[in-house]
Order: C-alpha cells, then sequence, then structure tokens
C-alpha cells in the first residue's frame, strides 16, 4: 500500500526556488555600492538572510526518499530502478547544462577553450556557478542507499539522525582542514540537513501531528535569532573583516540557522496544507519544475541583465524588483513550453508530469489520497 503524499514538499521546493533565484538577482550589490553604505548592508542582510534554499532542497530530497524506502528492503532490482531514474533524471540534465553552460561561458570569454580544463570543471561542478549545488545532490543521490540501510540496521542512528548529521558535518569540517585531501565539496559538509530531512521523513506522521504545538513560536524565534546572528557574522567576518573569529563559530552559527529554519518552514508549510488544501495544485505546478528552475534560471538572469539595468541609486530597487520577477516568468515560461511541445523534456529539466499544466487553467482538487512520488 502506497502512504499519502507529503504536501507540504511543493512548498518548500517553491521557498526555495524563489529564493535561489533571488539570491543570485541582489548579488550584484556588492558591485553596485560601496562597502559600508547602508545600501550596501542592507542588500547583503537580504541575500544572505534567504541563504536557507541549499539547506532546504537537501531536507526535501532526504525526506522524500526515506519516507518512501525506510520500510522497505531496497532488493537489487529496486536497487537497479533506483539509480536508474537518478542518472536518467539528475545526472543526464546535469552534463547537458554543464556542457551548455561551457560553450556560454567561452562565448562571453569567461574562460578559455581547454578541453582538460573543462572536464574537471564538469566533474566538479564548476562550470557555472550553482551546478556545484547539483554535484552535491548527485552525491547523496548515490550514498542513499548505505544511510538508508544504517537507519534500518541501527537502531540508535535511525532515532537521531539528525543528531549524527550534526556532527558528522561539524567533524568533517575540522577534518577538512586539518588535513585537506579532498579538493571539491564533497556530501560530508551538507549532512546535517541531510539527515534532518532523514529523520523528518522516516517520522512524518508523528512530525505532522507536532504541526500545531507551540513550540513552533520557540524555533521560529530561535531560527530568526540565528539567521540574524549568521548574516551579523558573515558580515564582519567575511565581507568587511572588522573582526575575526575561529571559522567553526560561523559553521556551527550557520548551521543552526539552516537547520532550525528549514525545519519550522516544514512545519508551517504542513499548517498551510492542512488549512488550506485547495491551494496545493496551484503550488504544484509551479514547484514540479524547481529543478528546471535551479539549472536555467543564471542563464535567463544573464539575458534579463541586458536589458534591465541596475543603477546605483533609488531606481536599483526598481530594477532589481523587475530583474527577479521577469527572471522567474521566463524561466517558467520556457521550462512549460518544453514540457508541452518538446519530446522527453526531463533530460533537460529532471522529472516532469506526463502532461504539462495549463496555465490559465483552474486546477482541480482531487478528494482522493495523493501519492508520493519517486
Amino acid at each position: 500500500m502506497q502512504k499519502d503524499r507529503i504536501e507540504s514538499i511543493y512548498f518548500l521546493r517553491l521557498f526555495a526556488m524563489l529564493m535561489v533565484v533571488l539570491v543570485h538577482t541582489t548579488g550584484i550589490f556588492q558591485s553596485v555600492f560601496s562597502e559600508g553604505s547602508m545600501e550596501f548592508g542592507v542588500y547583503h542582510f537580504i541575500n544572505r538572510i534567504i541563504r536557507l534554499e541549499a539547506g532546504i532542497f537537501i531536507m526535501i530530497t532526504a525526506m522524500v526518499f526515506f519516507y518512501k524506502y525506510i520500510d522497505k528492503k531496497m532488493t537489487v532490482p529496486e536497487l537497479k530502478d533506483y539509480y536508474k531514474k537518478r542518472a536518467l533524471y539528475i545526472v543526464v540534465p546535469y552534463l547537458l547544462w554543464a556542457l551548455f553552460y561551457e560553450a556560454f561561458s567561452l562565448y562571453i570569454g569567461a574562460v578559455p577553450l581547454n578541453f582538460a580544463e573543462m572536464t574537471w570543471r564538469i566533474i566538479q561542478g564548476e562550470s557555472f556557478y550553482q551546478l556545484h549545488f547539483i554535484f552535491l545532490i548527485v552525491q547523496f543521490y548515490l550514498v542513499f542507499p548505505i544511510i538508508l540501510f544504517v537507519a534500518q540496521k541501527v537502531p540508535v542512528f535511525k532515532k537521531y539522525m539528525w543528531v549524527f548529521g550534526i556532527a558528522i558535518e561539524i567533524g568533517y569540517y575540522f577534518f577538512d582542514q586539518t588535513f585537506k585531501l579532498i579538493p571539491f565539496s564533497i556530501f560530508l559538509s551538507s549532512l546535517g540537513p541531510y539527515l534532518l530531512g532523514a529523520w523528518i521523513g522516516t517520522y512524518y506522521k508523528e512530525q505532522r501531528s507536532l504541526i500545531y504545538r507551540k513550540t513552533n513560536v520557540a524555533w521560529a524565534v530561535f531560527a530568526l535569532a540565528a539567521g540574524v546572528t549568521t548574516v551579523f557574522l558573515h558580515y564582519h567576518l567575511y565581507t568587511v573583516s572588522t573582526f575575526v573569529l575561529p571559522g567553526y563559530v560561523y559553521l556551527i552559527m550557520n548551521l543552526s540557522y539552516i537547520l532550525s529554519g528549514s525545519y519550522i518552514l516544514f512545519r508551517l508549510t504542513e499548517v498551510v496544507c492542512d488549512k488550506w488544501p485547495a491551494i496545493i495544485p496551484y503550488v504544484q505546478r509551479v514547484a514540479v519544475y524547481s529543478f528546471g528552475f535551479y539549472l536555467l534560471h543564471p542563464f535567463i538572469l544573464k539575458l534579463v541583465a541586458q536589458f534591465i539595468p541596475a543603477p546605483e541609486g533609488y531606481w536599483f530597487h526598481l530594477f532589481i524588483l523587475l530583474r527577479y520577477v521577469s527572471t522567474i516568468v521566463l524561466c517558467y515560461l520556457v521550462i512549460w513550453f518544453t514540457h508541452k511541445y518538446f519530446v522527453r523534456p526531463g533530460l533537460l529539466f529532471g522529472k516532469l508530469p506526463r502532461r504539462a499544466p495549463s496555465i490559465l487553467e483552474t486546477p482541480k482538487v482531487s478528494t482522493e489520497n495523493k501519492r508520493t512520488g519517486t
């Protein structure tokens, strides 16, 4: 018997998608405003406080699969099917877009033509600034069966996965600082949000029963305080360099923000799904394109920036907003058009529904139980 779908996943994907585009849209403030100005400080705050997006994407990646597989034995045929789907809908789109961005970078003169360097960039997820995250997600897909096996066989690990995630991530930081053996981003550096998602997926029913608890206020306050502190530390440690602290201080504070912020957003989106289920289909039709947004938006943003300037002064705020909205709309239209009119759109934008949702059509709200995706 299949389990009911975790509907909050769509809201979390949508929020993370919107945040990642906003991070990259507002990033230009560093070259427009002078360091130390009020505008620089405000945009630095906006640009850093929304950096939950990676943690949310990592969390929901684990949440979906642990929710589906925690009570199942991963047989050899199931394992083959799992890796086949991941290769088709994650690795293939990644490689195609990595090659596209290599060609694009060569066209705009950002890199010279060097096949050895290009190959190494593709392997490390460095063909364009957003692709390092896909490289990280691929690693999580590869190690998922191993982590699942450990969770199924070791009760204490299963019960406290989020604690193990924090400990391993911090431990890896000190290991990497000491030995510096791995020259690229490895999944161990983001294991905190992943094992938090694995823990939520494993105990989803129990966690869903807590969504109306008064502890929501405490989690929200803690997440906000941790977020503001993280932004403050980043500004003074790595932006204006007004004081020095050990790197692990920022790591622990940032990890606290990512985990608490992602967790409270999970609870709040569950509340939204419970109170207003009629809006779920509207969110779903955009959220299913979140992977496509992540792959496509840097190119669209580059194009939009050619027509919408970002001048210093009052007009900067309006034009940045126009850039952001234009990028979101154009990304959606490009992905939707590809989905509707091209064969095998999943090879470009990851796994998609069989039918492209109509932009203007009112979604039908089914009263039947929704099912988990893969």
